[in-house]
């Protein structure tokens, strides 16, 4: 390899569990880096699981979409102050490498603003690329989509001679995010000798859902099968889906949605015994964690995205038009034909409760 580069740039901006994806490869540069000044380019939804990353040096933050929305609202010229303050950080160093783990054109047209001399990234030929490698200077042969994206960024830093041999996170919770999760179970009137299961029953896609009923159910199922905790997590907007699948809960559930940061939602699931969840951020982060998943998956392919490692258990129908990567759909047959007795044969496969 060339010279040893003192600083670097890492580009995946979104989302959450992208940027989980990628931190294995973040570890794997620090390891053979030790020296250089790494960072990393994120949009604000999942910068908070990089802040105070101990192989970070720096994270800049692009509130792409809220500096968006703002150019066409009455404060459009405090958007464009800040947008063109965060271009001012993005080039007040010239990077010796920058890797370009996004391959979209949103990710593309940064690599371009920034100062680099080597730009590496995927070729031509990776699905979704968005002419992204039109922005690079240095391309690496692409590498099939099938392969695991976690693994794919991996690929990408064994082709210029980084050794990848280690999967490592590293999240960054802090004993403050621990503590936190520990009064939040307290206050709740968790037993502390009672197991606890979590359940995040959110997705972006609408594809992705399983439905309500289905959810309270299993919960209520595990409830009287094992004597869990069951506690549900997601995001502030994910409250009243929560709320309407534990109206339907014949047994006390417990509601954590918006409580929690997602690096305290890390804590959190660190404390779980499982964690059952649709094809989402909070999915990838209790694989990132160590726990055992029940992942439901439709629309989309596991190999590709689901939790990475051994010890997970994916739940699917044998539908024939899935994966399809739809964000709508009419019927979504494939969650639809998703039963509660399926989910709860992979539970107590795990043997763990």
């Amino acid at each position: 390899m060339a010279s040893t580069p003192e600083h670097i740039l890492i580009v995946k901006l979104s989302a959450i569990g992208d940027v989980i994806h990628t931190l294995p490869a973040l570890n794997a540069i620090r390891r053979h880096f030790p020296h250089a000044q790494i960072t990393w380019l994120v949009e604000e939804a999942a910068a908070g699981l990089l802040e105070g990353h101990p192989a970070l040096d720096r994270v800049l933050v692009s509130r792409r979409k809220y500096w968006l929305r703002g150019l066409r609202g009455p404060e459009r010229c405090q958007h464009l102050s800040e947008m063109a303050a965060f271009i001012k950080n993005l080039r007040d160093t010239r990077y010796d490498m920058i890797l370009d783990f996004q391959a979209s054109l949103k990710g593309g047209v940064l690599i371009a603003l920034a100062r680099g001399v080597r730009k590496i990234g995927f070729g031509k030929g990776l699905e979704h690329q968005e002419h992204s490698h039109l922005f690079l200077n240095e391309k690496v042969p692409a590498v099939d989509m099938e392969i695991h994206a976690l693994t794919r960024g991996l690929l990408l830093l064994a082709q210029i001679g980084i050794p990848t041999r280690r999967i490592e996170y590293g999240l960054p919770v802090s004993a403050r995010d621990r503590d936190h999760i520990g009064r939040l179970l307290s206050v709740t009137g968790i037993d502390p000798q009672t197991k606890v299961v979590a359940i995040n029953p959110v997705a972006q896609w609408e594809t992705k859902l399983w439905d309500n009923r289905k959810f309270a159910a299993l919960a209520d199922l595990l409830i009287e099968r094992y004597d869990v905790s069951i506690v549900f997590t997601g995001g502030p907007a994910d409250r009243p889906t929560v709320a309407a699948i534990m109206v339907q809960m014949q047994h006390r559930a417990f509601d954590f949605t918006g409580k929690t940061s997602l690096l305290g939602l890390a804590a959190l699931y660190a404390r779980v015994a499982c964690l059952i969840s649709t094809d989402t951020g909070p999915m990838h982060l209790g694989a990132a964690v160590g726990i055992p998943v029940v992942a439901l998956f439709g629309p989309t392919a596991p190999w590709r995205t689901g939790p990475f490692g051994e010890g997970h258990r994916i739940v699917h129908t044998d539908c024939s038009c899935a994966p399809c990567y739809q964000r709508r759909c009419e019927t979504a047959h494939c969650m639809a034909g998703i039963t509660v007795a399926q989910v709860a044969a992979q539970i107590e496969q795990l043997q763990l409760l």
